[in-house]
């Protein structure tokens, strides 16, 4: 079964307008607007920004979004060096490492964000980019970075090449530590004035409403999961009360593995961070315990690591260790919201045949359960 802790980075998203009864959201999986969204119209797309495609593209693996990897002639190189502002990290990146020959796009998911947040999100990449820290930024092409062609708005982004990090060693945990602590100084100066937060209600009390008022829930298992999910909501709720007011910031939102490209070489070592998607305001501990895995103790090791580093950057309230579960709970209830609120997506059904499946739900129900127990428990780790 997938652990949400290691999915995609789209896996939490939440969509800014309207529910399932939205027209857009509702359509028939024949009639889906992203059934529109063909390799002539994305290759038209990068087209219509004066480059040119030599033909060749690859879908890579998203789910809320459409991305693509997409081959450019040579003589694209110029716009793509023009178009890059600034100097440093994502300079190098677009004449460097990322090859001025391909470029990465991503086709948002429609009445997903509005135009402000996602413009917020890239003005936010950007600013990390021109401080030299190493995240992967939209590219600057004629003045903007977010671009419209036969009714989709997409972004294009560099290219990155990476493997992924190994998150049992102890160096490489203080490593990654090191740069959520950058990141999160940037984040601390000004706040988001249209991307969302990271809260109990978005993530747990509307996924319990959305999975309640749908029917993938079986007769027989839905009283239990909403009596379960009732429960670690309070437990939810009881964590937030033991850690008191705690500080928001901008966030990567979604710091798992699968969103960190690391690299090694004389001029671009270390983690590079991707998939900015999922930025959202919420505590500092939201991009940190995700990088923990195993049993309590080890949990607790690396999580001395990952704060060795972090602190170096960024002082970290030790309060916040009381919301590490609280916050793997909201994001276990929101998986299963994100996947019933898509489920029009002919991808949805395709990715996920078991959603709707009793041994699903049971497994779900075992998972809070545990989730509850967790949640009565002390701080992970503590000086």
């Amino acid at each position: 079964m997938h652990t949400p802790e290691k999915l995609p980075f789209d896996a939490m998203d939440e969509p800014q307008q309207g529910h399932l009864d939205d027209p857009l959201l509702a359509t028939d999986p024949g009639t889906h607007r992203y059934a529109q969204l063909g390799p002539d119209t994305v290759l038209d797309g990068v087209e219509s920004l004066g480059m040119r495609a030599d033909g060749r593209l690859i879908a890579l693996n998203s789910y809320e979004n459409r991305v693509y990897q997409i081959w450019l002639e040579q003589t694209s190189g110029a716009v793509l060096g023009e178009a890059i502002p600034g100097e440093g990290g994502q300079r190098d990146a677009a004449a460097g490492n990322a090859g001025k020959d391909v470029v990465v796009a991503k086709f948002y998911r429609p009445e997903r964000w509005s135009d402000a947040q996602i413009l917020e999100e890239h003005a936010f990449t950007l600013e990390l980019a021109e401080r030299e820290i190493p995240v992967v930024a939209p590219l600057v092409i004629h003045g903007a970075t977010l671009h419209t062609h036969a009714g989709f708005r997409f972004t294009l982004f560099p290219r990155w090449g990476g493997h992924t990090p190994e998150f049992d060693h102890g160096d490489t945990l203080e490593w990654m530590g090191r740069f959520l602590g950058r990141i999160h100084a940037v984040g601390a100066l000004e706040p988001y004035q249209y991307r969302p937060a990271l809260d109990i209600y978005s993530f747990g009390v509307r996924s319990i409403e959305t999975l309640s008022g749908g029917h993938w829930l079986p007769d027989d298992l839905r009283p239990i999961w909403q009596g379960v999910a009732a429960q670690a909501m309070d437990g939810v709720r009881h964590c937030y009360q033991r850690a008191g007011k705690v500080s928001s910031l901008r966030l990567h939102g979604d710091c798992h593995v699968g969103n960190v490209l690391w690299t090694e070489g004389p001029e671009s070592s270390g983690p590079h961070f991707v998939d900015f998607d999922d930025s959202r305001m919420g505590p500092a501990v939201q991009d940190l315990w995700m990088l923990l895995s195993g049993n309590r103790a080890e949990m607790g090791r690396q999580m001395a690591d990952v704060l060795a580093g972090y602190e170096d950057f960024m002082e970290f309230d030790q309060r916040e260790l009381h919301l590490i579960e609280a916050l793997r709970t909201l994001r276990l209830l929101h998986y299963s919201a994100w996947i019933a609120r898509r489920w029009d997506d002919p991808a949805f059904p395709v990715a996920f045949p078991w959603f709707n499946t009793h041994r699903y739900w049971e497994d779900r129900i075992l998972e809070l359960r545990e989730q509850i127990a967790l949640m009565q428990e002390p701080p992970l780790w503590s000086n």
